[in-house]
């Protein structure tokens, strides 16, 4: 893709590159013999079903410092990861790995030490120069690139004027080396240096803003853990509108600087969205909330923590109902609580956020002049046996077979699972369901949570055994009967 000609493109020098690239040559060659006896290296995964090699053992993150260096979406991104874990291996780590692909590698560090690293499929590899034992903290500290060009499967996205981040499902490790697996939340630091005409925005909050010459460098930090796939960071020549959402919590949106009057009146619409949700699952979880609205072909929109990213053709085509646009919004918005505050343990547990934001998403919509519940329910119980035996049954998704991992969020975990909250409500009671969707968040707030805590949870909320009910549901290849709706029947 040739870069917009309204993105400009400014050489950054630095003049200890040259310097700091011999020395890490050096000191990879003096580590050379550090890694004898340890077995060839190979990529690793904490166990996921759906992603075998995601995450990694042996340590748990507690924050990251991620620096980006933007001259043009042309250029790949010189970058720098600073991850801050806790190693919990039984025997210490004499070898790590971190999710890490497409970049280049210039140099690790642990412990402030030139570390050895190799390629392992989509892992790096990192041979520290001493065992790093369990219950310490590491430090580690890599110089790569993150590129914006030729990346399939998402990570960086190009908007008609710069960056903006996908990173669901498997993507983060595209754009920056971590613990790619939502099982591992931590803290994160943005800083991205910039031509100085271009705004940038990330998750969280605004804590620095530094002009240099022709540059700028903004600094973002998020309040609350997050998972990797939830990461965003917005480049171009954008404008942000700044308002005030219930109890005087600070909204942001991002929209591109030619677009900001046609997209208002889409924007003042948050507060009302968020007082609706708060009256059904609690106060608002962040520290911030606000729209990303992008000018690029993502085909999606996505629940990035803080920042919701939306296409801007979602508002500007006519032929799409306004309750549509509102309920898709509220469906992002809901994710806030479902799926970033609480977020699932594993991707067999997609399906508690989907769900529920789909659930959400259908209320709302009811009410703005989309159809009713029942109706959205009815329509979506017909087609569920059909989901269950292409797609897998809601908590148990088929396998991907081919290279785009976005292919999990498919029916079956979406209108599939909101059928199966609907049976769930209609089960226990509209009052015992709404005391659990609130009881889910205040429990698992800031954490991962998995369908067997779910399982426990609406136990002890209805005060009965729901365990073969839910496991029918959300597992049987057949969609189990309706109750209360005897007449309803599926495909």
């Amino acid at each position: 893709m040739k870069r917009p000609a309204h993105t400009p493109r400014v050489r950054f020098r630095n003049h200890n590159r040259a310097r700091a690239r011999t020395s890490a040559a050096v000191a990879c060659a003096v580590l050379a013999l550090v890694g004898a006896g340890l077995p060839s290296p190979k990529p690793l995964g904490v166990g996921d079903r759906l992603f075998p090699h995601l995450g990694n053992p042996g340590y748990d993150v507690r924050a990251y410092d991620i620096s980006f260096r933007y001259e043009g979406n042309t250029e790949p991104l010189e970058a720098r990861t600073v991850i801050e874990a806790d190693v919990t291996a039984r025997d210490g780590l004499p070898r790590f790995n971190l999710d890490f692909a497409s970049g280049k590698v210039r140099s690790v560090s642990v412990a402030g030490r030139g570390a050895r690293f190799e390629q392992a499929g989509e892992d790096l590899v990192v041979t520290p120069p001493e065992s790093v034992r369990k219950g310490e903290r590491m430090r580690v500290v890599v110089r790569h690139t993150s590129p914006t060009q030729g990346v399939a499967n998402g990570g960086w996205v190009q908007t008609r004027d710069g960056l903006a981040m996908a990173n669901q499902p498997d993507a983060a490790h595209r754009v920056f080396p971590g613990n790619d697996h939502p099982s591992d939340k931590a803290r994160f630091t943005f800083h991205v240096t910039a031509p100085r005409e271009l705004t940038v925005v990330a998750g969280g909050r605004l804590k620095n803003k530094v002009r240099s010459g022709e540059s700028t460098r903004w600094t973002y930090r998020v309040a609350h853990p997050m998972a990797t796939e939830l990461a965003q960071v917005s480049i171009g020549l954008s404008h942000v509108r700044r308002t005030k959402g219930p109890h005087g919590l600070p909204l942001r949106d991002v929209v591109p600087v030619r677009d900001r009057e046609e997209l208002r009146p889409w924007l003042e619409k948050t507060p009302r969205q968020m007082k609706w949700l708060e009256r059904r699952l609690g106060p608002y979880p962040f520290e911030t909330y606000g729209l990303l609205v992008a000018d690029a072909q993502t085909g999606f929109e996505l629940e990035t923590q803080t920042l919701s990213l939306f296409e801007k053709q979602l508002f500007t085509v006519p032929s799409v109902p306004s309750w549509y646009k509102e309920s898709v919004m509220v469906h992002e918005l809901a994710h806030q609580w479902l799926g970033d505050s609480v977020t699932p343990e594993t991707w067999d547990d997609l399906w508690l956020n989907e769900g529920h934001a789909t659930w959400y998403e259908w209320l709302y919509g009811a009410e703005r002049g989309g159809a009713s519940l029942t109706s959205r329910a009815r329509d979506a119980y017909k087609k569920s046996d059909d989901w269950r035996k292409r797609h897998g049954p809601p908590a148990k998704l088929h396998a991907v077979k081919t290279d785009t991992k976005t292919d999990i969020f498919r029916k079956s975990v979406y209108e599939g699972s909101a059928v199966a909250l609907y049976a769930l409500r209609q089960k226990i009671g509209d009052e015992d369901f709404r005391r659990l969707q609130r009881e889910w968040i205040t429990q698992h707030r800031d954490g991962n949570a998995s369908t067997a805590d779910f399982t426990r949870l609406a136990n002890a909320v209805a005060k009965k055994d729901l365990t073969g009910f839910l496991k029918d549901w959300l597992y049987g290849e057949k969609t189990p009967p309706m109750p209360g709706h005897p007449d309803w029947r599926s495909s």
